[in-house]
């Protein structure tokens, strides 16, 4: 073999961290936007990615909404819906699959002291974590399959879900019926940091509330 033949050799590839999202995969779900069954894909996707998809459905949730402006509330409905039985699917993983399954999931993601942190915040806050979970970027399939291992109440549990995720998709949804393509890019480059603010805000305003008591 000549030189010339010889492959140039490569570095091997950095471990990429386990909440950046492939790009391949991020082309995949956008494409359902371009089909009939869009809405459906919604769902499933929001159904999935509660307990292991990783793909967040805000991808797929903008891409519909800013197709169809007038379905905004139906598709913000449609995501929240998938979204809180998926959760209760990873609730029931980590109640009653969790050495089996759940610490796989755990595993896949490299999460492991993020799901020990997880206890700590459960012991101090109980099911209002899952609601800032449930609105913001943290990774919301850890909670819900913490919520399960944990034994927290799953009643309490599906409530907050259903406001925290509604909350989040609503917004996402809302914005961009009445911004369009412009809120789009906003949202790209600064949801992740609103979320946060909204939820310091939130918090904040729980402990004036108890301290004005």
């Amino acid at each position: 073999m000549s030189t010339s033949e010889i492959p140039p050799t490569t570095a091997p590839a950095a471990r990429q961290p386990w909440w950046r999202i492939h790009r391949r995969l991020y082309d995949w779900v956008l494409s359902w936007a371009d089909t009939p069954h869009g809405a459906t894909a919604l769902f499933l996707l929001a159904f999935a990615e509660s307990s292991v998809f990783p793909i967040p459905p805000d991808v797929l949730l903008i891409a519909l909404v800013l197709g169809s402006p007038g379905r905004w509330w139906k598709l913000g409905a449609l995501t929240t819906l998938g979204s809180t039985l998926g959760g209760a699917v990873g609730y029931l993983i980590g109640k009653f699959l969790m050495d089996s399954v759940g610490m796989r999931i755990i595993d896949l993601y490299h999460a492991q002291a993020y799901f020990e942190q997880v206890r700590n915040w459960y012991l101090q806050y109980d099911f209002w974590i899952v609601f800032v979970a449930a609105f913001t970027p943290i990774p919301y399939k850890v909670f819900t399959i913490a919520s399960g291992a944990f034994d927290m109440n799953l009643l309490g549990f599906c409530a907050v879900s259903f406001v925290g995720r509604g909350a989040r998709f609503f917004l996402v949804a809302g914005l961009l019926r009445v911004a369009g393509p412009a809120m789009k890019r906003f949202i790209d480059k600064y949801f992740d940091l609103l979320a946060v603010v909204f939820v310091i805000l939130l918090v904040g305003g729980f402990a004036l509330i108890r301290y004005i008591r």
